[in-house]
């Protein structure tokens, strides 16, 4: 259970807070923005039994141990920069994987959940 924090206190040890007066989760790196995802990859998540708020605070808050150490690094510049921000995340088993993608957008404007095959670029319009 999430709680707001208190304001600190004069002389406050840890020892003496309780336990929701304690957030032990990373901050958020950056800004969601508007949350969509694709019915699709809704459904696989449902399939799976994965958790949408989960994955969004594992993308949001840095948590990208299933890219490689290229994308991790693009990641954290993006992340405190203005690019997108991709994370991939296997909500299936290690033999049988499936893969979930969360991409914000540089400004920060929108997240979209989304599987890989749902991803494609829009065609440019030549006229």
């Amino acid at each position: 259970m999430k709680t707001e924090p208190l304001p600190p206190l004069p002389c406050t040890a840890f020892d003496h807070l309780r336990p929701d007066q304690i957030c032990d989760e990373p901050p958020a790196l950056f800004s969601l923005g508007h949350v969509v995802a694709t019915p699709a990859a809704l459904a696989l998540i449902e399939k799976h039994g994965a958790s949408v708020p989960q994955l969004l605070n594992r993308h949001q808050t840095g948590d990208w141990q299933e890219l490689c150490q290229k994308d991790r690094d693009a990641n954290w510049q993006a992340a405190f920069g203005d690019a997108r921000v991709l994370s991939a995340f296997n909500i299936g088993s290690t033999d049988h994987p499936v893969k979930i993608w969360i991409i914000t957008e540089r400004d920060r404007s929108v997240t979209t959940i989304l599987r890989p095959q749902d991803y494609c670029k829009q065609p440019v319009n030549t006229h």
